[in-house]
């Protein structure tokens, strides 16, 4: 942790002297102890707590999620904190720069001080409770030994901290820059051009069925909730019990109670996404005073801007400096740093300043530089809504969920209820701020009072009565409910999807929610499959491929090649379209993404190729290409989707469809339960975007996935034991634990775990309190695990202008088996020479050459992220060197590029790579001549070779392939 965050903690309690351990308190009561509290579990390993009162049962959730979650907890106060760079090195820089301007451990804090005091003794009992369980779960989790961390402590605020961090990018306020691109770009009629559920939002289904659609009579509610999926998982199955309340339900790890899915076995309830937008972007002028400190234009005139400088550190590199300032508007999120962008101000100090200008601020314009600041509910009201959540744990009625809602701030949700009575709540719930609908679509001037909020006012919340005589009601991020709260919402493809299964049936069971659950009709194929029916002019492979893609049933089942094949005619479309020059002002070299104007952090926004490909429907519809090219694009698609399938027929959509998680530390912990197969983490499943099963993968640039289903529930108001449930990986979050990963063929599969609530079928298990100081730590000295790439010692480190820094780090044939063999595998990199091979021996031919004197194999990182393969050898001791006459000083080198995605994919990549490459090979001044052998058909290679400076050499017989030589000398370079 860095001083500048220790100077804004709360001062230590008087009760923590020097030699008080972090989370003791020597005043605790009957009843706090570990003992205080039983903790159950089931066959699955779902804790299952039981206490005296429910302060006594926070704590317990609190040590019980220490002890099954350790590492999990650290990265999110580390995530709070800004400091996740101080252990993960670069890579994590940009997110810490975003929380600390953001200022998420503030505003946390101030949302903790405004709590009920009831409320803010449960929280606080809950991060007593983690501060107990820490020690001993870290012991547990291997991630901490791998980086060498010790687990701090959590402060009372750290629970409303992890809320703020995990919810702040929720509502996807980085959209306001890609429209505001759009509109700058392609003109302001053009600004809602690629409206639809983008790369940055996070959308669920939710389904009640009331008594008239179940078989017992009592209402039945359903859904999964849709998020980038982390390991471990971003909700632990859990229950909940003590005198007052017994519940089941998914909490957050860190938070405490049960905020989006409970079930108290008297009323349940559970939430979508509302799709809303209440969070503000606001274009700031800004200057320096002579003095170094920061005025801001506002609708008065000039004034004094707080700001502030931290320093993150971050591992294996110098620290960063950032500066921290914010105006009334809120804080500034984006901007050129210290110094930059800033015109120094004719008077000094804020006060003089802005006696002396008033409301003349031509006297001392701001420069060119874009400022940006963040204007979010929680940081203007000082109210998160925690005190909703003891609430709802009390609740036995929907009328009692309904009132504890009202009080709800972050995020904004839809919510269904449904109570034993057989009565329902369908409302949304959340603050949405009262100002103008331009505030909405994009940045707008801190300056105009016109787009000021309204002080004390919030946009009336919508509410629906459920359908009686239907008997459904369907939530979906769809333009429904919500509608007057937001601009952008999903298609309604889902919500159809659901009311259509649902409405077939009047004998619904929770079992049979499984068939809606995992529901793959893909409903959005249908404007490009017409446009693919009335294609002119196709060939005869391409006729073929219409004929088939048109009897297909449109389910992207796993196990359907006709889904990959339609998935590699949507990747076609979305290029073609990128590359059309109606977009133009958009893609290529003009993608938003490649701006230096915004932090990186927010590119995923940005790319336009993702945003092409979620918005596919809508663009091959209305409002882009007149008909007549949308069919000439299409039918082009078809002829060379047709060409490239003659040649490698797909595979089933499975095989190409896997889960992609999000992990502090890949790699890091292989499973020692699983072992090191890929598929305990990343699956294959069936769904798309749009089904309902939405593992959704990103349309034009990856088969992959990285959001879906991040938990599945039923609820059943019959029999709270009936109910069901799963998640993607399991209910612990300890590698090599039985129940790290057991879950995973469950949600794979669609299945779905029981709750148990019998106190009798569950195994009791004793709760230890650790009595380890840090420094006994074992997980400090076990035997280290597998660096992270980003974590090794390098061999090379080289900053390339314009590109990044260069890190060369040795491979780990083990840790990084999966990486490579991804890469190795695809189709360019056929000339590999490895497509065919599994991942075991991908694995063992890098053990290979990782035994060999003569032998080296290095990842390539750009910025932390791997970005190539270079391999190095000694020619007289590798069969080139029968080929031809080794001279002395010859030095082998082998370069496989990782798949150009997202914001790697840059002009002069692989030459800015070869840079640091050739200045590694002769930092050694034994290296005389760079020798490379590309196949002798990979003629991009070759050119690429000739314009870093190679001289071409004569073609060789290899056995797996005909080469062509390729030299580099010292002198060619200038360094003899």
């Amino acid at each position: 942790m860095t001083a500048d965050v220790d100077r804004e903690r709360p001062g230590a309690r008087p009760d923590e002297g020097p030699g008080t351990q972090p989370g003791a308190r020597p005043d605790r009561g009957a009843g706090e102890e570990s003992g205080g509290y039983e903790l159950f579990r089931d066959d699955w390993g779902i804790p299952h707590l039981r206490a005296a009162d429910a302060l006594a049962l926070a704590r317990a959730q609190g040590h019980a999620t220490a002890l099954d979650r350790a590492w999990q907890l650290e990265t999110e106060r580390h995530r709070v904190l800004g400091t996740s760079a101080s252990h993960l090195g670069a890579e994590a820089v940009d997110w810490d720069r975003f929380v600390r301007r953001a200022r998420i451990a503030d505003t946390a804090r101030r949302c903790f001080d405004r709590l009920a005091p009831e409320t803010a003794a449960w929280v606080t009992a809950y991060a007593d409770g983690v501060n107990e369980g820490l020690a001993e779960g870290a012991e547990r989790a291997p991630e901490f030994a791998a980086v060498g961390l010790a687990p701090g402590r959590w402060e009372p605020w750290t629970p409303l901290g992890v809320w703020l961090s995990t919810h702040i990018l929720f509502a996807g306020f980085p959209t306001k820059l890609w429209r505001e691109e759009v509109a700058r770009r392609l003109g302001e009629d053009r600004m809602t051009l690629f409206a639809t559920d983008g790369p940055g939002t996070a959308g669920s289904n939710g389904w009640l069925l009331t008594g008239a659609r179940t078989a017992t009579g009592a209402p039945l509610l359903a859904g999964d909730p849709h998020r980038f999926i982390e390991d471990p998982g971003v909700y632990q199955q859990i229950r909940l019990a003590c005198p007052e309340f017994d519940v089941v339900g998914l909490a957050v790890p860190g938070i405490p109670g049960i905020a989006h899915f409970g079930h108290t076995g008297h009323v349940a309830w559970a939430i979508t996404n509302a799709m809303a937008d209440y969070q503000d972007l606001y274009r700031e002028r800004l200057r320096r005073t002579p003095d170094g400190g920061v005025q801001a234009l506002g609708p008065d005139g000039w004034y004094r801007a707080h700001a502030h400088t931290e320093t993150i550190e971050v591992a294996g590199a110098a620290p960063e400096q950032v500066e921290v300032i914010e105006t009334d508007r809120g804080p500034v999120i984006i901007g050129d740093g210290p110094g930059a962008g800033f015109e120094t101000a004719d008077v000094a100090g804020g006060e003089a300043a802005d006696a002396a200008e008033g409301a003349h601020p031509e006297s001392g314009e701001a420069a060119d530089g874009t400022f940006i600041s963040l204007r979010y509910p929680p940081r203007v009201t000082g109210e998160l809504g925690f005190d909703v959540l003891p609430a709802l744990l009390r609740a036995r009625t929907v009328a009692d969920v309904d009132t504890a809602l009202d009080r709800w701030v972050e995020p904004v949700n839809v919510v269904l209820a449904a109570d034993t009575s057989g009565a329902t709540l369908h409302r949304v719930a959340g603050h949405v701020p009262v100002r103008p609908y331009a505030n909405r679509l994009r940045v707008v001037p801190a300056e105009d009072p016109a787009y000021a909020w309204r002080d004390g006012e919030t946009v009336p919340l919508p509410r629906k009565e459920v359908d009686g005589l239907a008997g459904i009601a369907v939530m979906a991020n769809e333009r429904g409910l919500a509608a007057p709260l937001g601009v952008e919402f999903a298609p309604r493809h889902r919500a159809r999807r659901i009311r259509e299964l649902l409405g077939a049936d009047t004998d619904w069971t929770p079992d049979a929610q499984a068939a809606v659950h995992t529901d793959t009709l893909l409903a959005s194929s249908r404007q490009l499959l017409s446009l693919l029916a009335w294609a002119p002019g196709l060939g005869p492979a391409a006729d073929r491929l219409r004929d088939r893609l048109l009897r297909w049933d449109r389910h992207m089942d796993a196990d359907s090649t006709d889904a990959t094949l339609y998935a590699r005619l949507r990747t076609d479309v979305v290029h073609r379209l990128a590359a059309h020059p109606a977009l133009k002002a958009v893609t290529g070299a003009d993608d938003p993404w490649r701006s230096a104007a915004y932090p990186a952090l927010f590119r995923p926004w940005l790319a336009a190729v993702s945003r092409i490909g979620y918005a596919l429907e809508s663009l091959l519809t209305v409002g882009l290409l007149p008909y007549e090219d949308r069919l000439a694009l299409v039918a082009a698609s078809a002829e060379a989707v047709a060409a490239a399938a003659d040649g490698t027929p797909p595979a089933p959509w499975g095989e190409l469809h896997r889960l992609s998680p999000w992990q502090a530390l890949p790699d890091r912990t292989p499973d020692a339960s699983v072992g090191s197969d890929a598929q305990a983490i990343r699956p294959g499943v069936a769904g798309d975007h749009d089904c309902v099963l939405s593992t959704s993968s990103v349309p034009g640039v990856t088969d992959l996935f990285a959001r879906g289903p991040a938990a599945r529930y039923v609820w059943d108001l019959a029999r709270r034991e009936d109910s069901r449930w799963a998640v993607p990986f399991g209910a612990s979050g300890v590698p090599g634990s039985a129940h790290h990963r057991d879950q995973t063929p469950l949600w794979a599969r669609g299945a779905l775990a029981p709750v148990v609530t019998d106190w009798n079928l569950l195994h009791r298990t004793t709760p230890h309190r650790t009595t380890h100081r840090p420094e006994e730590n074992r997980a400090m000295t076990a035997a280290p695990e597998p660096l992270a790439p980003a974590l090794r010692p390098a061999v090379h480190e080289q900053k390339v202008e314009g590109f990044g820094t260069v890190r060369l780090v040795p491979v780990d044939p083990a840790a990084d088996a999966d990486l490579l063999h991804g890469w190795v595998t695809e189709e360019r990199a056929r000339f590999w020479g490895m497509a065919d091979h599994t991942r075991e021996q991908v694995r063992e031919i890098y053990e290979f050459v990782d035994s060999l004197p003569t032998h080296h194999a290095y990842l390539a990182l750009r910025d932390g992220v791997p970005a190539a393969l270079f391999q190095t050898y000694e020619p007289d001791a590798d069969p080139v060197g029968e080929c031809y006459d080794v001279q002395p000083g010859d030095f082998g080198i082998h370069l496989l590029i990782a798949p150009a995605e997202g914001v790697g994919a840059v002009k002069g990549y692989t030459e800015a790579l070869l840079t640091a490459f050739v200045a590694y090979v002769f930092s050694d001044p034994a290296h005389l001549r760079v020798v490379v052998e590309p196949d002798a058909r990979n003629e991009k290679a070759l050119a690429r070779m000739v314009r870093v400076g190679f001289e071409l050499g004569p073609e060789i017989e290899k056995p797996e392939k005909t080469a062509r030589l390729a030299f580099l000398t010292r002198a060619a370079l200038g360094l003899a």
